[in-house]
């Protein structure tokens, strides 16, 4: 079983700081939320983590500061800013300080997920093999968009291949419907919640050839990848 890689993230706007963890926790992540930077700080000395997202703009201590002074301690995490800030100055400073990305609000999520692999792939916490998964009798590749059991081989669309790699990584465990939709669809409402049962009903009949798997729907609630033995 793989160890999860184990994220600090510094944010103190309590929204975009829990709308982070959750899509974080969701791809896979184990995530401590601080609210400042003095917190923070704390938070890493008593910790072992594997990479620091801090936002730069912070109560009791900022960004940049934090930086500096896990920097002093460890010369090899790697270190993402998240700012409203843009400035040239702005972003060397960071680097000066030892920072490996800067990511400037509003961002996409999902850039900000890619940019976390490419780091953690560089410090060997990551293989390629994350994103490939045994299900029962297929084996789901999520980097090639494809499934594939004995020598039947399903291409999947980037959505439908995003909607398994979020039950796969979450298998035997419920997975809210906002938890799927809000990070591949980014609503919930009405239209994109029958969107995604027509993408479940796919996966179901894309999984039929192995009577263990099933994906259940939790009503009210949303679904689970269960194994039945």
């Amino acid at each position: 079983m793989n160890i999860k890689p184990f994220i600090l993230l510094a944010e103190d706007d309590e929204n975009l700081g829990n709308v982070i963890r959750d899509y974080l926790q969701i791809c896979g992540y184990e995530i401590i939320l601080m609210a400042d930077g003095d917190l923070a700080w704390k938070t890493y000395q008593t910790h072992k983590f594997d990479l620091c997202i801090l936002d730069v703009m912070m109560p009791k201590m900022d960004g940049f500061t934090l930086a500096e002074k896990i920097r002093e301690k460890n010369q090899q995490i790697p270190i993402l800013f998240l700012t409203a800030k843009s400035a040239k100055d702005d972003k060397l400073n960071g680097f000066r300080l030892g920072a490996d990305d800067y990511i400037s609000k509003p961002f996409n999520i999902e850039e900000l997920v890619l940019r976390i692999e490419v780091f953690l792939k560089r410090s060997k916490l990551i293989s390629p093999k994350r994103n490939l998964f045994e299900i029962g009798n297929y084996v789901f590749d999520y980097s090639n968009l494809s499934l594939k059991i004995a020598e039947q081989v399903t291409s999947l669309t980037q959505k439908e291949a995003d909607v398994l790699r979020i039950l796969c990584i979450n298998i035997g465990n419920v997975i809210k419907r906002e938890e799927i939709l809000l990070p591949i669809w980014g609503n919930d409402d009405y239209f994109s919640g029958r969107s995604l049962d027509v993408f479940i009903s796919k996966l179901r009949k894309y999984l039929r050839e192995d009577s263990n798997i099933e994906i259940q729907n939790v009503h009210g609630v949303g679904f689970k990848l269960q194994l039945k033995h």
